[in-house]
């Protein structure tokens, strides 16, 4: 299947074709030779029968669309505080400022952290604290539901994170320790593309191109076409390609952490969105370890003939930096927020 884009000025787009991990497979060494595949060609690939039922993944997405219809004065009760918890409207952020010029991304968002009491030392890092929610009598049961499926959603990510470890030759557990995913920055986003029409020949995008910043991305997706993925970001012209919704089925990508982690031997993948005109709702999960967590080249990625590419960092300062480089300024808000 080809897709022309809606400007004409890009190449056909066609449908990627990319692996499928089924986590209820007992034998998880089955999964990791294509797993190490999907990771060392595009950083992308499905998985299925991951534990969460269709019936609770329906409810996410309508308790989603609830909040996202709410009119625009009440969604901006809650806007993203320096912690990086609640709503985002559009224009907020800016992924690719090379080709967005002077316009963030049509897209709206709700962001959700690891829920963190005011009183709890650890709420002073940069990630952590109390979470931003609607009143309850506005939107009924919403705060329950995204609890739940931040929990069960982190399970899944340990599950998935396990079979990256086999992958890079590591410890099963590698990444279960309390440093790790014992104790990760895992961030929900509820996400609204209002129908816009994208045209990359004016920088118009559902969202631009770019890579994620941490470990891993699970994104649940409705029906609608619009996730693209470039597997050489150093080509030119860039060759971009769908990848298509999978009902049941979460789309998995490595973020740039992974990627710093392995010596660049795993992928962080290019990605964008472009609108057709129809409205789209996803859920994005993106799972980065503990702040104090020292990101250096793990001891199975490097050799003589291939010594680390990058110093050692620790977790909270590097994930800072890329929310800085990518997020409006709040004062943007507070100047028009009345």
């Amino acid at each position: 299947m080809e897709t022309q884009n809606q400007n004409g000025a890009e190449a056909p787009i066609k449908v990627s074709t990319l692996n499928c991990i089924d986590l209820s497979n007992p034998d998880i060494h089955h999964s990791v030779p294509l797993l190490k595949q999907a990771c060392l060609d595009c950083g992308f690939f499905y998985v299925v029968n991951h534990g969460i039922s269709q019936e609770f993944m329906e409810e996410v997405f309508a308790q989603s669309k609830n909040f996202f219809h709410l009119p625009l004065n009440e969604k901006k009760e809650l806007l993203r505080n320096e912690k990086h918890r609640g709503y985002t409207p559009v224009l907020d952020e800016l992924l690719d400022p090379d080709n967005q010029v002077h316009v963030g991304d049509y897209k709206e968002g709700y962001y959700i952290g690891v829920e963190v009491p005011e009183d709890d030392p650890d709420s002073e890092k940069p990630f952590y604290g109390p979470n931003v929610w609607p009143a309850d009598g506005v939107l009924p049961g919403w705060r329950q539901t995204m609890e739940k499926f931040h929990y069960e959603a982190l399970e899944v990510a340990k599950a998935i994170a396990r079979v990256i470890a086999l992958a890079l030759d590591l410890e099963v557990d590698f990444f279960d320790r309390p440093e790790m995913l014992g104790k990760p920055i895992a961030t929900l986003r509820l996400l609204h593309y209002e129908g816009q029409i994208s045209d990359p020949s004016k920088g118009i995008y559902g969202a631009g191109a770019h890579s994620d910043y941490g470990l891993i991305t699970l994104l649940a997706t409705d029906d609608v076409m619009g996730l693209q993925i470039c597997k050489d970001k150093d080509a030119k012209p860039r060759k971009w390609e769908y990848v298509a919704p999978i009902k049941g089925a979460f789309i998995i990508n490595l973020g740039d952490m992974l990627e710093r982690w392995s010596n660049c031997i795993f992928k962080s993948t290019l990605h964008r969105v472009l609108g057709n005109g129809q409205e789209r709702y996803s859920v994005a999960y993106f799972v980065e370890p503990s702040h104090d967590c020292l990101v250096e080249c793990l001891p199975t990625c490097k050799s003589e003939k291939n010594p680390p590419k990058f110093p050692p960092i620790r977790c909270g300062t590097y994930l800072t930096q890329r929310y800085k480089d990518t997020h409006a300024e709040l004062s943007v808000y507070n100047k028009h927020h009345t």
